[in-house]
């Protein structure tokens, strides 16, 4: 989730003023520890003899030089090293207020990748400004933003040089493998985070466009650090590659104002979002897969052919689900080996692909398991999904 203003923050000294801060405070607490052990030791060896050793000598903690090694293969340092330069900080401010998230480069002339909630603050007449690695900030401006997806392309202006991330493929990500988080939380920019896949392909629903269609996507779950502002930043594999945009986080339903991270992050895969990318980059209105059907969860009903699955509401006349013969109360329950559990698995599932894509839909009509293959629909010309 993008990040809300919060004037301390957007005010904060430069980089060399806050470790100034955290070296004071270091140096303060390491005093005070000192104090405190040194009155301990006294009192437990108040006749004043030696610590362990021979008696009458003093050791005193050595300074030596540490090489600056290089970074292990697959490390996080590695990857830090590597994606750090394609990530920026987006503060935006508009009529609705202000608040800030995070981007990833795509290319050196200034395309930045962020999600569609970070940049909708600023509306019409508002403003964005990029702050990049190395302390330079520049004026940026909308190129095309998707709901559905919820991402958006913006373009920082009279900038060369930039580093852009490099794509990965969220499709080869495996439950258990190590990610690494960057982005700017809570305003920090340029924070590093690690941890896990914890899974794929989970339905997050995190709203709706102005039409009502649900905003779904099948997410990369993550134990990896994930808190407001990191939105839009990057989800990297250990090779560097971004694989995923941070986008959303689970919070505890009894928290009390703003909460952090618990554990529970959530990216967009590259693989779904990237043709949608390339159209917004392209000044092209994003197209997306659609059924022509709204569904719901299965009504829980005694005696039920099946307990989980999407049931049909409606289909759309003339849409591919008409024309296949689906009608309302089928209950969807696969798509080609994707098992649908609710209506949100299966609008996550129908995203991931596009449009003219050929699947196999599986589904309970009046008691029996019926399959057929269709092509999916666009909703180009259509007000819903």
């Amino acid at each position: 989730m993008a990040q809300p203003a919060q004037p301390p923050v957007q005010r904060r000294p430069r980089r060399t003023g806050f470790a100034a801060a955290v070296v004071a405070t270091a140096l303060v607490a390491g005093g005070a520890a000192g104090v405190g052990g040194a009155a301990a030791w006294s009192a437990l060896d108040d006749e004043g003899s030696s610590s362990a050793g021979s008696p009458g000598t003093r050791t005193t903690s050595q300074v030596v030089d540490t090489p600056d090694s290089e970074a292990p293969a697959g490390s996080v340092e590695q990857v830090a090293a590597k994606v750090l330069p394609s990530v920026v900080k987006i503060d935006v401010s508009g009529a609705q207020g202000a608040g800030s998230g995070s981007g990833i480069i795509l290319s050196s002339d200034g395309e930045i990748l962020t999600n569609n909630h970070v940049v909708e603050v600023a509306g019409n007449g508002g403003s964005i400004s990029v702050s990049f690695n190395d302390g330079s900030t520049a004026k940026a401006e909308v190129l095309g933003t998707d709901p559905l997806t919820d991402t958006a392309v913006i373009k920082a202006q009279d900038v060369s040089g930039l580093t852009p991330a490099t794509i990965g493929k969220s499709g080869d990500l495996k439950v258990g493998e190590s990610v690494v988080a960057i982005g700017s939380p809570f305003g920090l920019d340029s924070t590093v985070t690690s941890g896990i896949v914890s899974a794929l392909d989970r339905p997050v629903d995190v709203g709706s466009d102005g039409q009502g269609n649900s905003t779904t996507y099948p997410a990369i779950q993550t134990d990896a650090a994930i808190n407001p502002g990191n939105s839009g930043g990057a989800l990297a594999d250990l090779d560097g590659n971004v694989v995923g945009i941070n986008s959303s986080i689970r919070t505890a339903s009894n928290s009390q104002g703003e909460a952090g991270s618990i554990g529970l992050g959530f990216a967009i895969p590259m693989d779904e979002v990237m043709p949608i990318v390339e159209q917004m980059r392209n000044g092209e209105t994003p197209t997306h897969a659609r059924l022509g059907i709204s569904v719901s969860p299965v009504a829980a009903q005694p005696g039920a052919v099946v307990s989980q699955g999407a049931e049909i509401q409606e289909v759309t006349n003339g849409s591919t689900a008409d024309n296949a013969g689906l009608a309302k109360g089928d209950v969807i329950t696969k798509v080609d080996d994707h098992l649908i559990t609710d209506a949100d698995s299966l609008v996550a599932t129908i995203r991931s692909y596009r449009p003219g894509d050929k699947v196999t839909v599986t589904y309970e009509h009046d008691g029996d398991t019926k399959t057929v293959t269709l092509e999916l629909d666009s909703d180009a010309n259509a007000s819903n999904s």
